[in-house]
């Protein structure tokens, strides 16, 4: 039950959701280009970053100094309907404004 409850807390908030919205769509991306994203400061993205990989939905891949992350896969077999869901989210204004921000910042 407590898998459970930490998993609906996770995605119970707009920011974590289009976290996932983005993953989803780019497969993996580091933390520079989620901040450009999410026009969100790295204290606060890492935050719910930390929330999402403590509720099991995403994995961090470390390259040096950089992080990574993605989606797990495990879950994702688990909650396809949701992902899938997510994944085709109608964002409106809060995904069209940053859609083509994705830079070459991250090696």
């Amino acid at each position: 039950m407590q898998k459970f409850l930490t998993i609906i807390s996770a995605i119970n908030d707009e920011s974590r959701v289009l976290i996932l919205h983005h993953l989803l769509r780019y497969k993996e991306l580091c933390v520079c280009d989620l901040q450009e994203l999410l026009n969100m400061g790295q204290s606060r993205l890492s935050r719910h970053l930390k929330i999402l990989k403590d509720a099991g939905f995403l994995y961090v891949k470390r390259k040096g100094t950089w992080a990574y992350y993605g989606i797990n896969n495990e879950l994702l077999k688990l909650h396809l309907d949701l992902f899938e869901n997510i994944k085709n989210l109608e964002l409106k204004n809060a995904i069209k404004k940053n859609e083509n921000i994705i830079t070459q910042i991250c090696p």
